[in-house]
């Protein structure tokens, strides 16, 4: 799969396809469901799939940090999409300039003179062009318009899961409350976040509980607080723990981080690539009056962890995984996790 970063970077062999656009946030099952019908499409005509996004979103350009929180880093998202079997993914700087285009304007130079798009697979509620003019009927239009240099246009298919749609709010939401079970199933995996280990203040290595830290994007978090949690390293090992993922009140931070310690491992991190998977949520993130009292509450974290993964998952048959797979649970559905929020008392944030 190739990445292409903005207009300028388009090539004759870039040209033709059978395009989607959107945020693909999460690239969850309904995001799925939608490269789904591009391949269906892109098999029958002989053309690559092309998904065109922005960075930033949309909604992070005009609401900055009121905007909802990404469930991936553009990186993830386009690991993902290459999962997903798309050819190309076009990345779309949106700024003024991009913003200002019409409907029609980005039609002319997006789709038809950018990318030769031969097929559109978009949403009904599909809206674009500074003037919020451009809508699924408009693409139809335009498209039969012009002939042999149109193309064809149809509606995405809406994913349901037991009677519910799937989208990256639902998702944001059940990951916002603890429920990680419902949160995979919709996106088809486990919520995962990752980056590379820094070195810290090592805090924790002074009350024996140290932590490895991954610096995280100044962006709205889809979590924050402390979590038991299963990190996987470059090795493969994956080991057991907690996490606590936010700004550090106790100690003051200038930007988010994620910091994990691993229970029974000793080794050095620093400078390695971790993926970390939430199981289940112990407690909410607020700053503590001194650091003993943090230390106090730390040490009540990774005992309400261990507990926690001393019990059977309930999640891994649902999601169809081997039983030596991540022990991946709900908070909201275990008995003994539902209750770590409230014997927790006053809640704090790692540090270290």
């Amino acid at each position: 799969m190739e990445v292409i970063r903005g207009l300028h970077n388009l090539r004759d062999e870039h040209r033709g396809c059978v395009a989607t656009i959107g945020n693909f946030d999460g690239v969850h099952r309904g995001h799925q469901a939608i490269l789904d019908q591009c391949r269906e499409q892109a098999s029958k005509l002989r053309l690559p799939v092309t998904v065109v996004v922005f960075e930033p979103q949309p909604r992070e350009f005009f609401a900055g940090d009121q905007a909802p929180p990404r469930l991936t880093r553009l990186r993830e998202k386009v690991r993902l999409l290459g999962e997903s079997g798309v050819d190309y993914v076009l990345c779309l700087p949106f700024n003024e300039r991009l913003r200002s285009l019409t409907a029609v304007e980005f039609i002319d130079r997006v789709l038809v003179e950018g990318l030769g798009v031969r097929h559109l697979v978009v949403g009904d509620d599909f809206r674009f062009g500074c003037d919020r003019s451009g809508d699924f009927n408009l693409l139809a239009e335009e498209g039969e318009r012009r002939g042999r240099e149109g193309y064809s246009v149809e509606h995405t298919r809406t994913f349901t899961l037991d009677d519910e749609r799937v989208s990256s709010t639902r998702v944001r939401t059940l990951l916002a409350s603890g429920n990680f079970a419902q949160a995979a199933r919709m996106l088809g995996r486990p919520y995962r976040l990752g980056g590379r280990v820094v070195a810290d203040q090592k805090l924790g290595r002074t009350i024996g509980v140290p932590t490895a830290n991954l610096p995280l994007p100044r962006l709205p978090l889809a979590l924050r607080g402390v979590y038991a949690v299963v990190t996987e390293l470059p090795a493969g090992l994956r080991c057991e723990g907690v996490a606590n993922i936010g700004w550090r009140p106790t100690l003051g931070s200038d930007r988010p981080v994620l910091e994990v310690h691993l229970f029974d491992f000793d080794g050095d991190l620093y400078g390695q690539r971790l993926t970390v998977y939430p199981c289940a949520r112990l407690r909410g993130e607020v700053k503590f009056d001194d650091f003993t009292a943090l230390k106090q509450q730390i040490m009540a974290d990774l005992a309400r962890a261990r507990r926690f993964f001393a019990n059977p998952c309930p999640v891994a048959r649902e999601l169809g995984l081997a039983d030596d797979s991540l022990p991946l649970a709900s908070a909201p559905l275990a008995r003994e996790a539902a209750n770590f929020e409230s014997s927790a008392g006053p809640s704090a944030d790692h540090d270290g």
